[in-house]
Order: structure tokens, then C-alpha cells, then sequence
């Protein structure tokens, strides 16, 4: 990591322009170096009042009730040349602290530290390594990013990120491919007693503003050697802009993970989840979002109740872009599960409605 550090700390110094924007995707030829940040603080009320800190266990954004705080404080700075490319990002917030608990307290504040170089003449071809945001899904911590406040219960339990080198090709402006080789299921270290090293690969076309698909996949195992369950896991989702105003995500994660090593029986779970999206002029947009997911045998969220997880959601989102470089939402949400897995007070119950609102800053 003081290696990383050093080539970051090297290209920042033979810069030779510095630009303050968040807008990476056009590069000059001469070196540079691009500054970026931001502040997302949220409100929730959760309808529940649970009397837990944590509102539930397997969710990792905006999950403090009745309580102001901040999600995501980030700064970034990233070093671009059509040859190489390098990114250091520090980030702050409750979903550091939810999101990152398994990993060393030196690690947790890191949200971005890679290297890349380009590999052909072209500069189509690319390696990476480090610490990076995950290629599973359509969606990041970074809140304006995605359609909705809170992020999707595909996407909560999920990679956000992977420890490692991944390799990114574009034969041309409509595909892009990768593979990875990552330290394991969302994780900087590798966990203990692992020799195994996981991966992934991505395939994504898009078509110009209108039209995106995407394959991921991962492959690998979040146990130590001793018990070996080898996890299979694909991410896939549509993304359409049905006009200039309308438009439709529909996602689908499935996974299948072996009920001890070496069997030959496996654990399956699977989430489907879709968006709708109308955005009524250039500051106002309104989504809504049914999902669903499934895991009886908890191979990701854990219940320890007699059906597993089974929870289906519905959600309605407003949001107001006072600026380009601010957004405040408002979201409510509600999920009801198989068994009682919510706790309402004192008690636990079927199902859960909370209202979640956000002020957020970029630069």
C-alpha cells in the first residue's frame, strides 16, 4: 500500500495540469490530474422504531433511525494519462462503518487506491490493480449514481467493492470486457485460512445513452480451506431509456453456493428488482421500485428464522436537483418478509416502512 501511495504522490507531481471535475471521460494527452468529492447527509425515520442502533442487519446505507448523520463523506483524486491511470479516494460515514466491519481498521477508510496502464497502442486494453469499485451491479454507494435513495437489496448484499487486478477491453464503443482476480465476496484482505483466490468477469454492451446490458459473474469462496464451499454467483440487468424522459432498470442476481465442500448439493438465492424512472423537467424526477429476495437457506443474509429470507419490497422516490452539483431526496419504503424478521419496538413483525431523506453535495 506505501508503494500505491508513492506512484500516486509521483503522478501528482508530474502533472501538469490540474482540473477541478468529476467528469472522467475524456481525457487529453498530457497528463492530469482530476479532484472530486462529496457529502451525503440523511434523515431517517424508521416507522418500526427499532430500538437498535443499526436499523436492519443487511442493509449498509442510511440505516441509523431518527438521527441526522452522514452516509458518505469522499474525496478523491485521480491521475489520468492516456497511458496510465491512478485513483486514491478516502471516504467517511455510517455505511463506512456498516459496509466495512470485516476488514482492518487501517483498511476502512479506503474507498479507491489502483494503478492501471494500457497495454495497447489503442489504449483499449487495460490492467488495474488494487482496491476498486465492484463490476457487479447497477449501482454504488455513491447516491446520485442511482435511480433511487437507498440502494436495492440486490446491491446491499453484493460486492461494492474488490481487492485485486482486473483486466478491461473495448473492441470498440459499444462492448466492454473484463476479468478479475480479486481476494474474495467484497473483501481488501483475504480472509483468514483462504489459499484460494476468487474471480470475476464482466460483459457489457451499451447503445449510446439508451440502452445498457450487463452480465457479471463471480466465482470463488468467502471460507477457509478447511470447509471450502465454492460460490457461483451471476448479476445481470437491463437498462433502457424508453423516451427522453422514461426510464426502466430491471436486474436480476442469482447465486448458488455448495452446502459443504466438496458436495455436490448447493444453496440457491436469487433477487429480482426493477425501477421506473420519469423525470419531469431537468429538477424534478420521481422512481419507484418493486423487488424481491430470496435466500431460504441464508447462504447471505442470515435470519435464523424457519423459512429464511424471503423479503419483498415496493419503494417511492423523489428527488430535486436544486443544482448540478446537489441533489435532495425523499424515499419511502416498505418490506415484508416471509417470517418475523423486523423488530417493532419490543417485538418482532412481518414488515418494515421507513422514510429516508438525503441532502448531497458533489464537486
Amino acid at each position: 500500500m506505501i508503494l500505491i501511495t508513492r506512484l500516486i504522490l509521483s503522478l501528482c507531481i508530474i502533472t501538469i495540469s490540474v482540473h477541478a471535475q468529476t467528469d472522467s471521460s475524456s481525457w487529453s494527452k498530457k497528463p492530469a490530474v482530476f479532484f472530486s468529492g462529496l457529502a451525503d447527509f440523511y434523515y431517517a425515520y424508521d416507522f418500526n422504531e427499532t430500538k437498535t442502533a443499526i436499523r436492519q442487519s443487511f442493509l449498509y446505507n442510511y440505516n441509523r433511525h431518527n438521527e441526522f448523520n452522514l452516509n458518505l463523506g469522499l474525496i478523491k483524486v485521480s491521475a489520468k494519462h492516456a497511458k496510465y491511470r491512478a485513483n486514491l479516494a478516502l471516504h467517511a460515514g455510517t455505511y463506512v462503518l456498516d459496509n466495512y466491519a470485516a476488514e482492518p481498521a487501517a483498511l476502512r477508510p479506503i474507498y479507491e487506491l489502483n494503478l492501471g496502464f494500457s497495454l495497447h497502442k489503442k489504449n483499449n486494453l487495460w490492467i488495474d490493480a488494487g482496491i476498486f469499485s465492484s463490476h457487479i451491479g447497477f449501482e454504488s454507494a455513491i447516491s446520485k449514481d442511482c435511480w433511487t435513495l437507498s440502494r436495492s437489496l440486490l446491491a446491499e448484499n453484493s460486492p461494492y467493492y474488490l481487492s485485486g487486478i482486473k483486466l478491461t477491453f473495448n473492441p470498440n464503443a459499444h462492448w466492454e470486457l473484463a476479468a478479475i482476480v480479486c481476494n474474495g465476496w467484497q473483501r481488501i484482505k483475504k480472509i483468514s485460512g483462504n489459499s484460494l483466490p476468487s474471480f470475476g468477469s464482466q460483459i457489457k454492451y451499451l447503445s449510446g445513452d439508451k440502452l445498457t446490458f450487463n452480465w457479471s459473474t463471480f466465482i470463488g469462496t468467502d471460507d477457509p480451506d478447511t470447509i471450502r464451499r465454492m460460490r457461483y454467483f451471476n448479476n445481470l440487468y437491463l437498462q433502457v431509456q424508453l423516451t427522453k424522459k422514461m426510464g426502466l432498470i430491471a436486474g436480476l442476481d442469482v447465486g448458488e453456493q455448495q452446502t459443504k465442500k466438496h458436495g455436490s448439493n448447493y444453496s440457491t438465492w436469487f433477487s429480482p428488482v426493477i425501477i421506473f424512472r420519469n423525470s419531469f423537467t431537468n429538477k424534478w424526477s420521481v422512481s419507484v421500485r418493486a423487488e424481491h429476495y430470496q435466500d431460504k437457506d441464508q447462504v447471505i443474509i442470515s435470519t435464523l428464522t424457519p423459512h429464511g429470507f424471503q423479503t419483498s419490497g415496493l419503494s417511492l422516490n423523489l428527488d430535486y436537483l436544486p443544482n448540478k452539483n446537489s441533489v435532495c431526496r425523499i424515499e419511502g419504503r416498505w418490506l415484508k418478509s416471509a417470517d418475523k424478521i423486523f423488530q417493532k419496538q419490543n417485538r418482532n413483525v412481518y414488515e418494515n416502512f421507513a422514510l429516508v431523506s438525503s441532502l448531497a453535495v458533489y464537486f
